[in-house]
């Protein structure tokens, strides 16, 4: 069936949405034509102003409203400034945020190293890292970058960067997630719960 041209396009730029196939496109699509114009409209308009309305935070690179220079987490004093989080996009930091569990600073790189993809260390937010350590305020470095293997080959080369300046240099815990049954943990999850066994209090 051929569809009429305003609503291919717009199938065609659902699509190109991360997670999003033909038919999730199609039902987003054909949902649009049957709403009401106004939140069609307000849909659009919250779009537009996506980017125009925000921005990189200068310290972190986080996002924030275009009319701050800092994020909040950077702009709250009452964070522990000893305490940097380094992360591979600000989704980390929201989902970080989450747990309550966390009250340092950030730092986000804007990806992860991918030589496959073409992604050096200077597409990444690196040399800002190691800028904002020279003030000597940071005590330990999280590097939270995801476990995969980008992730890890991101974290080891910032590790190595960092060696000269005798920080505390730690990394994510890894293992068995709570609730979880062995019988369908894979091998790597396993030996990294087993390498990162803990004593018994």
């Amino acid at each position: 069936m051929i569809l009429p041209e305003p609503i291919q396009k717009c199938v065609n730029a659902f699509s190109r949405l991360p997670g999003v196939g033909p038919k999730t496109a199609s039902r987003l699509t054909f949902f649009l034509l049957r709403a009401p114009a106004d939140f069609s409209q307000e849909l659009a308009s919250a779009v537009n102003d996506l980017q125009a309305g925000t921005a990189n935070c200068q310290t972190c690179f986080n996002i924030t409203a275009a009319a701050n220079p800092e994020c909040e987490i950077c702009a709250d004093f009452q964070r522990d400034p000893s305490l940097l989080c380094v992360v591979e996009e600000p989704l980390d930091v929201f989902a970080l945020e989450r747990t309550s569990a966390y009250q340092g600073r950030y730092h986000v790189l804007h990806g992860a190293l991918s030589p496959v993809e073409g992604v050096g260390p200077d597409d990444l937010k690196i040399r800002e890292l190691i800028a904002r350590l020279t003030s000597g305020e940071v005590k330990e470095i999280i590097l939270a970058t995801n476990p995969s293997l980008e992730g890890d080959a991101t974290a080891m080369y910032i590790s190595q960067q960092l060696q000269p300046l005798g920080l505390r240099i730690t990394r994510l815990a890894r293992g068995l997630p709570v609730g979880g049954d062995l019988e369908y943990a894979d091998t790597n999850t396993l030996h990294r719960a087993l390498s990162g066994r803990q004593l018994m209090d």
